[in-house]
């Protein structure tokens, strides 16, 4: 009898792990997918744009990783380890982490072709292998198109 309870509440505890781990999950899912959605929606006249203005979730610094940065410098970086990151394999992908509050809310990655847009960050490095900006720092983006490609490139 005691040994089938404690079978329970381990089950009981690995079902909410795996809720729990599901949930943060789709946190990042969903807010890339809203942050792509705001990204191209902005309109062709627009040629310079806050970075707030098109986060549609609350962030306090948000990360983008050199290319080819181990997995292990970027769980140093963010600060812990989540099951969804990958490393950039070429030059010209995108791999960017915002966070709030030391937890990731959004992850971007993969090509701007591919994802139809691109951020690209300018500022000081972040331990050698990410740049990082703040709220508080300028976060004016020009904005152009070349190639069915949205860029926002960031403006010091």
């Amino acid at each position: 009898m005691k040994v089938k309870k404690v079978m329970i509440v381990i089950i009981s505890i690995i079902g909410v792990v795996i809720l729990i781990s599901q949930f943060k999950k789709e946190l990042w899912d969903s807010n890339a997918k809203l942050l792509k959605n705001e990204v191209l929606s902005i309109e062709e006249t627009v040629e310079t744009i806050d970075l707030t203005e098109i986060t549609p979730f609350e962030w306090d610094v948000v990360y983008s990783f050199d290319p080819y940065t181990p997995k292990d410098k970027i769980y140093d970086v963010v600060g812990y380890k989540w099951d969804n990151i990958k490393e950039t394999v070429s030059e010209g992908m995108n791999q960017i982490v915002f966070l709030k509050d030391g937890k990731v809310v959004c992850y971007i990655y993969g090509y701007p072709t591919s994802n139809k847009y691109s951020i690209v960050f300018s500022g000081e490095n972040y331990k050698n292998v990410a740049t990082m900006l703040h709220l508080e720092n300028s976060l004016n983006f020009e904005v152009t198109k070349s190639d069915g490609v949205l860029y926002l490139i960031h403006i010091k």
